[in-house]
């Protein structure tokens, strides 16, 4: 049961991820200005592309937070899919969908000027508005949905291979929760300073300083002097 549980979640994971893919091949943005209106594709902003608006074409620059978004959900689609042949990239998979669905529903809970980057038309013919179209959001939704799929593998098969090892391997909660124990005990061993002590370190730290300064400015003046000697 755990183990067709797991193979679910692993597929979901990589559903989920094509998904938001796909999302970045739909209508991202309505750009309104005073010659008429044009939607732009997501791929389409992040890359740059030409919108005709009253048959004229412009040249539009990249919507570099989209770019970088769209990257992100590539590479966490390649890991999802390399997770059915080697176990060593699941680790990796949800935090790409995490933090690439937090950047895109930033993105999409934003003002989409602050997105989307329409400098070309601003010199030609102003926006009047730029709005999001549904498929923003939408994207957000299915990255995130993507991390909780590719999560929830990684923690049940993770479960899964120390229930085969007998208690031989910890789960990832219990290494987590050991390394925060021995990091707890390893601060109590730290012998920390007295204030005089602070105080004295700092002084002479201070002192140090001024001292090092010093003989490196008249160093450099010296320095100086004698370029001035020879060029002159």
């Amino acid at each position: 049961m755990m183990k067709t549980v797991n193979r679910i979640c692993q597929i979901l994971s990589v559903i989920f991820a094509a998904v938001s893919l796909v999302l970045f091949f739909t209508n991202f943005a309505t750009i309104t200005t005073s010659a008429g209106s044009v939607d732009a594709v997501g791929a389409a902003l992040g890359f740059g592309s030409k919108l005709t608006i009253a048959d004229v074409e412009y040249d539009m620059a990249r919507s570099a937070d989209i770019l970088f978004c769209f990257w992100l959900t590539v590479i966490g689609l390649l890991l999802s899919v390399f997770s059915f042949k080697s176990k060593k990239v699941r680790y990796f998979a949800p935090a790409f969908g995490l933090g690439t669905g937090i950047y895109m529903l930033v993105i999409a809970l934003s003002d989409a000027a602050k997105f989307v980057d329409a400098r070309p038309l601003t010199t030609k013919v102003a926006p009047v508005s730029i709005e999001y179209a549904g498929s923003v959001l939408l994207t957000a939704i299915a990255l995130l949905l993507f991390a909780v799929a590719a999560a929830a593998y990684l923690l049940i098969d993770d479960y899964i291979e120390v229930m085969q090892s007998k208690g031989a391997k910890r789960t990832i909660a219990q290494r987590v929760i050991g390394f925060l124990k021995d990091y707890k005990s390893e601060i109590k061993k730290i012998v920390w300073p007295g204030v005089k002590d602070v105080a004295k370190n700092t002084l002479i730290v201070l002192v140090m300083c001024l001292i090092v300064g010093a003989f490196i400015w008249l160093l450099d003046l010296g320095i100086g002097k004698l370029i001035d000697l020879i060029l002159g």
